[in-house]
């Protein structure tokens, strides 16, 4: 949305579109729970955490909102995996870049040894365990996720030297029960659910964003009310239509959204009556 709309909406930015600024996204309870745990337990211990839920719930706000926290601790190396569908080779190859460590791919050892080396020495400097967050973790391969579990400990398993956050939908969870994977998913330290939210907490959330955008009137609360009961439980629904309204509100150039421009947009057309039908009323 160009700088022209948002000053005719009062915005300093669109709230319902995808790149909402970090420290603009609402931190719930839930989510303070879950960042408490990792902090206080995880980054001294190490080992894994899950965020599970279907799409839409919020996994990926969550990582966001995680890595804000995380970044915080000045002395802490924090990296993500932008390809989770990858193979062992272009996993080492991510991580090698990730963490600073330069690897040869088609020497596994090698790598993990220079890895492990590392992740050590960070240890040893901060006394925390450096994290690595995985979104869509459900496609990534059982051979990639064991990697992981085998990089991440030393002394026979008693030592974990790296935090790894997944996120993923339920099929994450379905891997889990697999013969392969049940070593690691016997390992998950702590676990974030996210279910279908409720109107409320859609409300809440609606009316968060926007105050944050700079507006808090820019919707009527019967819009709000409207749009929490209609999406679905699902975060992405509720911005899909927010921003589609806000698009119908630019092109008429209304300052505000109300039901009146929902039901415009929304509502479904009556049928037109048949052939059938009408030879029938005559």
């Amino acid at each position: 949305m160009n700088k022209s709309l948002l000053t005719l909406f009062g915005l300093a930015f669109n709230p319902f579109a995808p790149e909402v600024p970090t420290e603009s996204l609402r931190l719930t309870p839930a989510l303070e729970s879950f960042f408490w745990k990792i902090q206080q337990t995880l980054l001294r211990e190490g080992g894994f955490a899950l965020i599970v839920g279907e799409s839409g719930c919020g996994k990926s706000v969550a990582l966001r909102l995680l890595a804000q926290q995380l970044a915080r601790e000045s002395e802490l190396v924090v990296g993500a995996i932008s390809r989770p569908q990858a193979n062992v080779a272009d996993f080492y190859r991510e991580l090698g870049e990730v963490f600073g460590v330069p690897l040869r791919p088609h020497n596994r050892w090698g790598g993990s040894k220079a890895l492990r080396e590392r992740w050590t020495t960070h240890i040893e400097t901060t006394l925390m365990r450096p994290v690595l967050l995985v979104d869509e973790a459900q496609e990534s391969s059982t051979a990639v996720l064991n990697e992981l579990r085998f990089l991440g400990s030393t002394r026979f398993d008693s030592r974990q030297i790296l935090t790894v956050v997944l996120a993923g939908d339920t099929r994450l969870v379905e891997k889990f029960r697999q013969d392969d994977l049940l070593p690691l998913g016997s390992r998950i330290r702590t676990r974030l659910a996210l279910e279908a939210a409720s109107a409320e907490e859609l409300r809440s959330t609606l009316k968060h964003l926007i105050a944050a955008a700079g507006n808090s009137a820019l919707m009527t609360p019967e819009l709000v009310a409207t749009l929490s009961e209609h999406a679905l439980g699902n975060y992405r629904v509720l911005m899909t239509l927010c921003g589609e309204l806000l698009s119908a509100a630019a092109r008429k150039e209304l300052p505000r959204l109300d039901e009146k421009l929902y039901l415009e947009l929304f509502s479904v057309p009556k049928a037109a009556a048949s052939p059938a039908a009408a030879r029938t009323r005559r």
